[in-house]
């Protein structure tokens, strides 16, 4: 038979795993549920990413027909012609997210200059074809816009989940890594420059 001691020495080994236990699935439970909104919000930002790239490639099915309608009114500015055409394939063969948005950066430059073109020829602007492209690039540069922006959100809410306590420490565990901001081009606040004279 066993004594007083001996059972109140068991309630305590008992008790002591039970506590064990609880803090050990209690940890888990922790860690798991930070892994899965870290993973929650990486894949947010990959959406968004897709839904970036939606917009680009609309607007770069408009370009093909926006660049032949001015070909037709402009043939003396076959180098901005050639400059959009060659960004268009850029953003086409581009792999990773870095070099989409460099060729989408160089894409809206070139843009800009066929543009500027586009303000000196007079009988462009008047075309039917013309003004429906320039409305279909207009209503898609609004759309990249946003939804740079919202991919921008995106990526402010994952990357300060990553810095905040403790998700920097599962973070860090799992190997999730910072995502990079859409950031216009330097110097894109500049209105572009088009010499007809060179």
């Amino acid at each position: 038979m066993r004594g007083w001691s001996d059972v109140q020495g068991v309630n305590r080994t008992v008790l002591v795993v039970a506590i064990i236990v609880v803090l050990v699935l209690g940890m888990g439970s922790a860690v798991a549920g930070t892994y899965n909104r870290l993973v929650t919000l990486q894949t947010a930002v990959d959406a968004q990413w897709g839904q970036v790239m939606v917009v680009l490639q609309r607007r770069n099915d408009l370009i093909p027909n926006l660049v032949e309608t001015v070909k037709g009114f402009a043939t003396q500015e076959r180098a901005v012609i050639g400059e959009v055409t060659e960004a268009r394939a850029k953003l086409a063969g581009a792999q990773t997210t870095e070099q989409q948005v460099a060729a989408s950066n160089q894409l809206d430059s070139a843009l800009a200059r066929l543009l500027v073109i586009v303000e000196n020829y007079p009988n462009i602007k008047s075309d039917a074809n013309f003004r429906q492209l320039m409305d279909g690039l207009a209503g898609t540069e609004n759309r990249i816009a946003v939804e740079r922006g919202r991919y921008n959100d995106n990526v402010r809410a994952y990357n300060q989940a990553l810095l905040t306590f403790p998700n920097n420490i599962v973070a860090r565990i799992f190997g999730f890594q910072p995502r990079s901001y859409y950031q216009a081009t330097p110097g894109s606040e500049t209105p572009p420059q088009v010499n007809f004279g060179g």
